[in-house]
């Protein structure tokens, strides 16, 4: 599979932007990882991140989100190893987190909403100057994005096996390399 088809999936089935650009956030921190880890696969780690949530528009909710989803991806040709990752993103699936792609998916799925969410307050609304201090003010607070489940995030940063500060860190940076397409270029890139 490669991006372009899987690109093409989350534009037949996804309409919000907002979460269009999430899934493009998941896929930036994606491939940042398979970049990091020299021997992955970076077009299949991309792919992973575009796709874990192309059903959440037409499967809203954890009775039917991913798994109900995974036909359509099965019947469109996404590989078992890139269906196994979407499924096993949430925990309610019950399918475990076993290889390194399953649990940077995990780990990258919910740190790029906080993170989003700390960029569109800033005064430049923009990741290019956002500093990971900012993120962990934020953190602390925890009205602010309250839908980012804070234990979620750091429970896959330790599955991930990482460092939850260097993770975010390193979130920021590849959501930058797409700032533009995310609206989150700002006025601190200008």
């Amino acid at each position: 599979m490669t991006r372009d088809e899987a690109l093409a999936i989350v534009r037949e089935y996804i309409k919000n932007e907002n979460l269009v650009c999430h899934m493009l956030a998941v896929e930036a921190a994606m491939q940042f990882y398979a970049e990091k880890f020299a021997e992955e696969d970076v077009e299949k780690w991309r792919v992973t991140g575009l796709l874990h949530d192309f059903d959440w528009e037409i499967h809203p909710s954890l009775e039917s989100h991913p798994q109900a989803g995974a036909p359509i991806l099965r019947e469109r040709g996404v590989p078992d190893e890139i269906l196994r990752a979407v499924l096993s993103h949430a925990d309610h699936t019950g399918v475990p987190r076993l290889s390194r792609m399953e649990k940077a998916l995990y780990a990258c799925d919910e740190i790029t909403g906080l993170i989003t969410a700390v960029a569109l307050v800033r005064p430049s609304r923009s990741l290019m100057d956002l500093e990971v201090s900012s993120v962990k003010k934020k953190w602390k607070d925890r009205a602010f994005a309250a839908g980012a489940n804070r234990e979620e995030i750091e429970k896959a940063a330790r599955e991930f096996g990482i460092d939850l500060w260097e993770h975010v860190a390193n979130v920021i940076l590849a959501m930058r390399r797409i700032a533009p397409e995310l609206g989150l270029q700002g006025n601190a890139g200008l």
